[in-house]
């Protein structure tokens, strides 16, 4: 079934919610108009989440493996790397459903599910970045008391505190949207469930669902944001104060890796909801790949650029695939020797 075919399909125009006995189905879209080349514009999406995957895991690897990078920096970078690949994972099922097998069948509670998590690991991306700042801003501004604020203790709080934030301004959002009933349209502009694009094939009254999704948009990222760039400012104040100019330029070195970081999380955010707001000339395919290509840009390039700015990351991704490949050869060893013996 086609999407122009499913966008005009006639339901029934009594209200559904999720009371009724047969649960409420969704459809997702693909890329309409290219539904021809799906398959194979799928393809790049597949590679992106398989770098993403491969990437991030590596990263919480070596940091758990690694005891030199047991440091409060590198145990805020394992939280950014497993909220990528949370956010990876939670997406992929149903994106590639849609791409690869037409799968674009959803139910209500499985979409509210997808939605709680997809927008809970955003938000909890942003405050990991925040807590990132922090140590950035602690490591430079306060170098001789870094390891007394920021003890392993203290960093469990911090990302137990932005666990149970995001979960509270989440719980709220979902729980309202069980609320809502739905009619005519079923389908969904996207490859997975966004809370907006949800609300809006509601048949009832959804401003309250409006209101809960804003004060947690700006509760999360729209706290974290200003708090972020506050700490940049406090960062180059104390660097511009410091004599020596080779000080100043590694001071600045360990924050470019955040700095790549911040900026590849919230330019793509700003950048969609522009388009969005503004770009209705646009063809519909160019919002699915934006919202898609979105939700994959930092799980893909954040590994990377840690992998290659951060000495001490490489290092152990170099160590740890030395070892692995001394110990493969080590058994082919005990292999073959085995062979002749016998």
């Amino acid at each position: 079934m086609t999407e122009t075919s499913l966008s005009s399909q006639s339901f029934p125009m009594s209200v559904l919610n999720n009371t009724n006995a047969q649960p409420l189905i969704f459809f997702l879209m693909g890329i309409p108009g290219l539904k021809a080349t799906q398959y194979w514009i799928s393809i790049p999406f597949c590679l992106l989440y398989v770098v993403a995957i491969c990437g991030n895991s590596m990263i919480l690897f070596v940091v758990l493996c690694e005891r030199s990078l047991h440091k409060p920096m590198y145990y805020f970078l394992s939280m950014l790397s497993a909220t990528d690949l949370s956010l990876s994972l939670c997406t992929l099922s149903t994106t590639l459903g849609v791409f690869w097998f037409e799968a674009r069948e959803i139910n209500l509670n499985a979409c509210i599910a997808q939605m709680f998590f997809l927008h809970g690991f955003t938000f909890m991306e942003s405050g990991v970045l925040l807590a990132m700042a922090f140590d950035r801003f602690v490591a430079i501004c306060y170098p001789l008391r870094y390891t007394t604020i920021l003890t392993n203790a203290r960093i469990a709080k911090i990302g137990m505190s932005m666990l149970i934030r995001n979960v509270a301004v989440m719980l709220p959002v979902m729980l309202f949207v069980k609320r809502l009933s739905f009619c005519s349209s079923m389908v969904l502009s996207h490859s997975y469930c966004y809370h907006v694009d949800l609300i809006q094939l509601s048949c009832t009254d959804n401003r309250i669902n409006s209101i809960l999704g804003l004060f947690a948009l700006l509760s999360t990222t729209g706290f974290d944001c200003p708090c972020i760039l506050l700490s940049y400012i406090l960062i180059i104040r104390s660097v511009l104060s410091i004599a020596s100019s080779e000080e100043r330029r590694k001071a600045f070195n360990t924050c470019t890796s955040h700095i790549s970081a911040v900026a590849i999380f919230y330019i793509p955010l700003i950048s969609l909801s522009l388009v969005h707001r503004y770009g209705h000339s646009a063809p519909p395919f160019v919002h699915i790949i934006m919202a898609n290509v979105f939700l994959l840009i930092p799980p893909v390039l954040n590994p990377i650029i840690y992998s290659v700015k951060t000495k001490q990351i490489q290092k152990a991704i170099i160590k740890v695939l030395i070892q692995k490949h001394s110990k493969s050869n080590h058994q082919l060893f005990l292999i073959r020797d085995k062979a002749i013996y016998e």
